[in-house]
């Protein structure tokens, strides 16, 4: 999921929206899972695993049932336009290709998007390696900024750091050499001009949307283009 995790405050402030979906191991085991198939940031992942104290077996099952599965799965791309016409893309490994499209269509039918052909929202993306940073409010703003940009940071959005894909495991070691937290990482889709939402319910609905996505066992990552800029 691209840059949606700074977007969880106002999920969360929703109430009965707050409830979680997808406990924190699935989360990342999804993180393992789609570092494991990007062959980039790997090590980064599974650190973020111990964090959180999944077990060493519960991440050698990962590793072992992505390495034994590899033969029977393809790999799928869909896109499409969600509520309020933001564009989609997910990424998906799948054993039956025709299951896991009706579940697709059904998601976004039930929240008023409907999916598209191919290429018909991929353009409006780029990907790109992003690093996210806990606990710094805004890495564009503060003195490390300049630092960043020498090590081949390309762009920041609040704390998350954007760089080049095939750069992406140095920055990551290189932000903890400068004693920043790591909190995820990983090669993402991002929007080159996201759809701007008008209010947090927009938002909330959207995060809704994604959450559904991301529980299903074939979605390996979603992409979302849009932003809020709350007046």
């Amino acid at each position: 999921m691209s840059g949606h995790s700074k977007w969880s405050n106002i999920k969360n402030r929703k109430g009965a929206q707050d409830k979680k979906r997808s406990t924190v191991f699935t989360r990342v085991s999804k993180n393992i899972l789609t570092a494991l198939r990007d062959g980039t940031g790997v090590k980064a992942a599974i650190d973020k695993a111990r964090e959180v104290n999944m077990p060493k077996e519960n991440i050698d099952r990962l590793i072992a049932k992505f390495e034994g599965g590899k033969a029977n799965l393809v790999t799928v791309t869909l896109e499409g336009y969600g509520p309020f016409g933001v564009p989609i893309v997910i990424d998906l490994e799948t054993d039956n290709k025709n299951r896991i499209l009706g579940e697709i269509k059904l998601i976004f039918r039930n929240y008023g998007g409907n999916l598209g052909e191919s290429n018909s929202v991929m353009f409006q993306f780029k990907r790109v390696g992003e690093v996210e940073i806990s606990d710094f409010p805004d890495l564009s703003s503060s003195d490390l900024s300049l630092e960043l940009i020498d090590a081949g940071v390309i762009d920041f959005d609040e704390n998350i750091i954007l760089t080049e894909p095939n750069n992406l495991d140095e920055m990551v070691k290189k932000v903890e050499k400068m004693g920043l937290k790591v909190a995820n990482s990983g090669l993402v889709l991002r929007a080159n001009n996201p759809t701007i939402l008008n209010s947090d319910d927009e938002v909330s609905k959207i995060m809704d949307m994604i959450e559904e996505l991301e529980e299903n066992d074939d979605v390996v990552s979603v992409f979302a283009g849009f932003d809020y800029k709350k007046v």
